[in-house]
This record gives structure tokens, sequence and C-alpha cells, in this order.
């Protein structure tokens, strides 16, 4: 974890604390799934910060993997214009690296084993073809309380259809997806924040941190304490880690720590 100005070298300081490196290895392609709730730009807290994946695009880049950022369309947001609104799109072309919406991509079904509410999940084959970094924002949430890197895993099922699965339990499909198909690597945008009426709606805070790590459960768990939450009141978290997900226990919490950055978030 990494306290600083919004700039590419925070990024690469909190990259280079944690062994994105080992993480990424085994895969030729790196699919960086961004948040794209809403059209919203980064300053609002809303949307994953352009700088945060242009840093991200380039520790990829110098391991010579191929990066591609995706989303797929929310209920109410198509994100190919959220790609163009948010300022997205314009570091993409400028950087030559391309957006993928995940709906309109070859998929297929992958098998939940031990899930709580789904037997199978509906994904891009690419997401099963390459490794995945949840680049997540830090913010609150209406139904799971928090939304960072596992919640922002919720964008790989490829249906824009999704509330369906709002009525199963938006934890136990959050689980769910994470147990089937786990990030790599999880970076917590927290350039500019969100508190209150969060994912869309709160309030935007600057933060000036970013959170990463190769264990997604320890990456949110740590967040949550930093947002003044406790990780075992989030219970897709918890039950990340009862599953084997990652650990939220034993977190080894290195860079400026959280007592550095922390800040007690008002709920939604």
């Amino acid at each position: 974890m990494v306290k600083g100005e919004r700039s590419l070298e925070t990024v690469y300081r909190a990259l280079d604390l944690v062994p994105y490196r080992e993480a990424l290895e085994p895969f030729n392609r790196v699919l960086i799934k961004v948040n794209f709730i809403t059209t919203k730009s980064w300053e609002t807290g809303a949307t994953t910060d352009p700088i945060v994946v242009e840093a991200i695009i380039s520790r990829v880049r110098g391991m010579g993997k191929e990066p591609v950022v995706v989303e797929s369309d929310a209920q109410v947001t198509d994100a190919d214009k959220a790609v163009v609104v948010s300022g997205m799109k314009k570091m993409l072309d400028r950087v030559g690296v391309p957006f993928v919406n995940m709906r309109y991509a070859e998929k297929l079904k992958i098998p939940v084993a031990g899930g709580k509410t789904l037997d199978s999940i509906e994904v891009a084959r690419i997401a099963t073809e390459s490794a995945i970094i949840s680049a997540a924002k830090l913010k609150t949430h209406a139904e799971t309380w928090v939304t960072l890197g596992m919640k922002n895993m919720f964008g790989m099922l490829t249906t824009k259809w999704k509330a369906r699965y709002h009525i199963s339990g938006m934890h136990k499909v959050v689980h769910d997806i994470c147990l089937a198909l786990p990030p790599q690597l999880t970076v917590i945008d927290g350039f500019v924040a969100m508190e209150g009426r969060g994912p869309v709606h709160g309030t935007p805070v600057k933060m000036d941190t970013i959170i990463a790590g190769a264990d997604v459960v320890a990456t949110d768990a740590t967040a949550c304490r930093v947002m003044g939450f406790t990780p075992e009141e989030v219970k897709h978290i918890a039950w990340g880690h009862q599953s084997g997900i990652g650990d939220m226990e034993n977190v080894e919490v290195v860079g400026d720590g959280v007592d550095a950055v922390r800040r007690i978030f008002a709920r939604f």
C-alpha cells in the first residue's frame, strides 16, 4: 500500500512492493478489468482512473505480456460509451491497447465448485485463457458495503441483464465468481475514492492511495480496514477467506501501512 499524489510513479511503487511478476508470469495475455459501473469520470470516484491503468499496462508490457482492458455492459451502463466518457479510451489509443466489451466476446460456461448460489457462470473465453487484474475502486456500495477487488469481478459476467444476480444475493454471487475465476492481481485505485451513496452517487474523497496485492481477499480486507470497515462484516470477503480464495487474517501489509491512510468512510 502506497500513499502518494496521483501519478504513474505512485502506482509503480505500489506494484513493485508486491509479487506481480510471479502472479502474471504463467500467462501471455493479461486482462485489466476496470470498473465502469457508470459513465462518470475518475474525478467523481466512480470509475477506474486511466493513470492507474496506464501504469499497470506499462508493467505488464515490461514483462513481455499482452495487456487488454476489459469490462462488460452493466444493467444501465454501456461499457463502450463509458470507456470514452471516462477518458480511458483516449489513454488506450495513445498507448495502443485494445478495449474489449466482454458482452460481445466469445463466451463459455465454467463450473462453480462449492458455490453458495451459482452452479456455473458465463464468461468471455479470453477470461479463462488470460491472467486477470482487478483494477478496482476504493468505494462504498449500497448492497455489499464496499466495492473493491472481489466486487469488481462481478463485471466478468457477460450478460447486460444482471438483475437476476442481485436477487440471488450479491455477496453470494461475488463470492462464487471469485471462487471460479479469481484474479491473479488486485490493484485498488484510491487516488479519488467514494464514500456514502456508492457505487455511483456517493461523495468523492481524495485519498491519494493505491492498494495492491496478489491475494484478492487480503487486498480487499486491507482496503476495508483503511475505510473503517471490518472484513468480517463484508460477507463476500469473509466467505472468500473461509473458501480459501485468499486470507483476510494473516495479511502482511508493506509500504505505508493502514494507519498512514486510514479514514472512516461514511456508509450508504
